[in-house]
């Protein structure tokens, strides 16, 4: 379903790197439009290298924005669709026996592309969920004593409704520690919505979306990013900021050292948005809900979108109290 990548060569400087954030951007807004913000979000996780979490009602757009993220960055794609009977090796793929040889080959699973949509991931049991986890992590599958790379650059996209319960299997920490961004899409304002219905209609705007980056320029612009600077005094407020969440009364669990490093990256990535070459307190409060409200685990009992709400009131009110560098 991908089309053919625009090659651009290397990205030389945060100027030309924050040109292909904003081409990537203009083509997901063709696909959900009316989400400036959110699709920033997802060009940010994608380009700081990470997992994205898609939390919201059906029918808002998730799966529409990870095919028009696949078509943009002209990446190989699948769409993993997660059921309660859904195996590993529905997944990950398995060895099959070659009668005339005697011999066994490994057919890859569906997880072997460059942008993988795990839809509905909570309505697969933990056992299915956790297939996941060493490609998240590792960029590999590990099957019958072989290792197996994913293709390069790999990204997951999934999706859950945090509504409705029935017949879900919640994501345990360490699957959710694994996305480096959650996000929620929400409806679209009035105006968006009566624009959609006099100008596009039921039909898809995937079409309509082209692809202007490519693999190899991706994994160019993730190297970039990881290399951005980050000074030692907003080290530092990173990690007042995660001490502050360990401390908190309200919080069992606070941000973990991996919530702090995914902090880091995603704030490089954030960086770039305004062409700079190091990264601000800014660039951390900016991506510190996406990032770590998903990874602290509340006291209360509350689940689903009280929850996530909850959740993120605490960072933001964590946010205000803690003093930033000048």
């Amino acid at each position: 379903m991908t089309q053919p990548a625009r090659v651009l060569g290397p990205v030389p400087s945060p100027a030309s790197a924050r040109a292909v954030m904003e081409r990537l951007a203009a083509q997901l807004g063709r696909a959900v439009q009316g989400k400036p913000e959110e699709v920033r979000r997802v060009v940010t996780c994608v380009v700081a290298g990470g997992h994205l979490l898609l939390e919201d009602m059906p029918g808002v757009g998730k799966t529409t924005l990870a095919e028009a993220l696949a078509r943009a960055c002209a990446l190989s794609f699948s769409r993993i669709q997660f059921t309660a009977d859904l195996l590993p090796a529905d997944i990950l793929g398995a060895q099959v026996f070659h009668a005339q040889t005697a011999t066994f080959s490994f057919r890859p699973g569906p997880l072997f592309r460059q942008l993988v949509l795990a839809d509905e991931l909570n309505r697969a049991p933990p056992r299915t969920q956790s297939a996941l986890l060493e490609g998240m992590a590792q960029g590999q599958v590990s099957l019958d004593g072989e290792t197996h790379p994913l293709p390069s650059p790999f990204t997951v996209v999934a999706t859950q409704n945090p509504v409705d319960f029935s017949g879900t299997y919640p994501l345990p920490d360490s699957q959710l520690d694994r996305f480096l961004v959650r996000l929620s899409l929400g409806h679209p304002a009035p105006d968006v919505e009566a624009r959609l219905l006099t100008t596009r209609g039921a039909a898809s705007p995937l079409p309509s979306v082209e692809a202007v980056t490519g693999p190899e320029e991706l994994a160019s612009l993730r190297a970039f990013a990881q290399d951005l600077k980050l000074d030692a005094a907003v080290a530092e407020y990173v990690v007042r900021l995660a001490r502050a969440t360990r401390e908190h009364g309200d919080l069992e669990r606070g941000a973990s050292t991996r919530a702090v490093l995914a902090l880091g990256a995603a704030a490089r990535a954030q960086a770039l948005w305004d062409g700079r070459d190091f990264v601000t307190p800014g660039d951390v409060r900016a991506m510190l809900v996406p990032c770590w409200a998903h990874r602290v685990l509340l006291r209360s009992a509350v689940q689903g979108v009280s929850a996530r709400d909850e959740a993120a009131h605490l960072v933001e009110e964590i946010a205000r109290k803690v003093a930033a560098p000048r």
